[in-house]
């Protein structure tokens, strides 16, 4: 089958490698329809996630019909229609069954690894590094869903392809950072980016009562789409001071909820420093975590959304216990949230299509993550269609 590899740092290629099988009784086969991009894949692309080696197949946001399953599969049969959460979770173990699945303990199968990186060790994660499990991706023509009772959902009749996509990992993880961020009715709520994450993490802040959310970003066609689809206000951080804008905005106390959208590689004022400094190991660029806890009112919460894997640099331990925030941070928990985004999304109150802003075949692939990387021609998602 025809599958996007990762050859080296910023280097993709479409190639053939070989078709997925059962290996276990609880796998299904999954024809992919539809498999777009995501910001977190940007950090693979980069060098800066552990553990890639030459010829993985990535991508974990994705939508397929099932085409096999095995012996042990109970809730799905051939012919499904399914949308797969990019994490993959057991649903026996400790963690799985109190609903906390990106921390599964059994679905990793090189655990070793992230216990060295990170302390602990992660769930799987569809085309994500060897330390995440090292399983195939699903920009693919197939791909193999291990326990697929848990990760995989069968999605409305009344639900489009495109719609429904987006529930695999965009709207889930969103939907995470202002419920776990706790946003309650009457609240502001500020979010650092306006790419697809924290586009659904406004419109999942909406949906859980918010008063005002204010979305920071600097990409004139991302603003623009956070203001006309969802309604949130807006700032350009390139043209003003961001914490001194929102303290503003809400009366010299700040937002409620801070949710950080951005991940590892936001952009920052140092420059070639900076980026020196992440490539030899000293630190990753935590702007926008910073802005979101000087940003943040006093007692209030902060989500940390986007993806880091190291060290972060200057970190403001100090403002955050002073000011009695909270501050927490996961991949996302999909198996808890999808099954609910899918009703909303059939019920018509959440949209989620307009991310997919480019659609391209499969073999255009490389060509797609070019123009999501450097925002060209306003794509906020590139989608692949394996069988175009």
């Amino acid at each position: 089958m025809r599958a996007l590899c990762w050859q080296g740092v910023n280097e993709l290629s479409v190639e053939r490698v070989p078709d997925p099988r059962i290996v276990n009784a609880q796998d299904a086969i999954v024809k992919v329809r539809l498999t777009t991009t995501c910001g977190s894949d940007l950090h693979l692309l980069g060098g800066y996630m552990p553990a890639m080696r030459a010829g993985d197949v990535i991508g974990h946001e994705f939508l397929g019909e099932v085409v096999e399953v095995g012996s042990e599969v109970r809730r799905h049969r051939v012919g499904d229609r399914v949308v797969v959460s990019s994490i993959i979770g057991c649903g026996r173990c400790w963690q799985c069954e109190h609903d906390m699945w990106s921390l599964c303990e059994n679905s990793n199968l090189t655990p070793g690894l992230a216990e060295m990186a990170w302390g602990g060790d992660t769930a799987g994660i569809f085309g994500y590094s060897h330390a995440t499990g090292g399983y195939r991706g699903s920009h693919a023509e197939y791909i193999r869903v291990p326990f697929a009772d848990h990760g995989a959902f069968t999605v409305p009749d009344g639900v489009d392809d495109m719609n429904a996509l987006f529930a695999s990992d965009a709207a889930p993880t969103g939907w995470m950072g202002a419920e776990l961020g706790g946003v309650r009715p009457g609240d502001v709520v500020a979010i650092w980016g306006c790419g697809g994450v924290g586009q659904m993490a406004a419109c999942a802040a909406v949906l859980l009562g918010a008063d005002r959310v204010i979305a920071i970003d600097r990409v004139p066609e991302r603003m623009a789409m956070a203001e006309h689809q969802i309604g949130v206000e807006t700032i350009d951080f390139s043209r003003t001071d961001v914490v001194a804008e929102l303290k503003e905005r809400t009366g010299g106390r700040g937002p409620d909820v801070c949710i950080e959208a951005v991940g590892m590689e936001a952009e920052a004022p140092a420059g070639m420093y900076g980026k020196v400094r992440k490539r030899v190991g000293m630190g990753e660029r935590p702007v926008a975590v910073r802005e979101a806890i000087y940003a943040c009112r006093k007692g209030g919460s902060v989500f940390v959304l986007g993806v880091f894997a190291g060290l972060a640099d200057r970190f403001p331990l100090g403002a955050m216990m002073n000011k009695g925030l909270t501050v927490r941070g996961a991949q996302q928990h999909g198996q808890r949230y999808i099954p609910r985004l899918l009703d909303l999304i059939d019920r018509g109150e959440l949209r989620t299509s307009h991310l997919a802003t480019h659609t391209m075949p499969l073999t255009e692939a490389p060509r797609g993550y070019e123009m999501f990387k450097n925002k060209r021609d306003g794509c906020v998602r590139a989608v692949f269609r394996p069988w175009a």
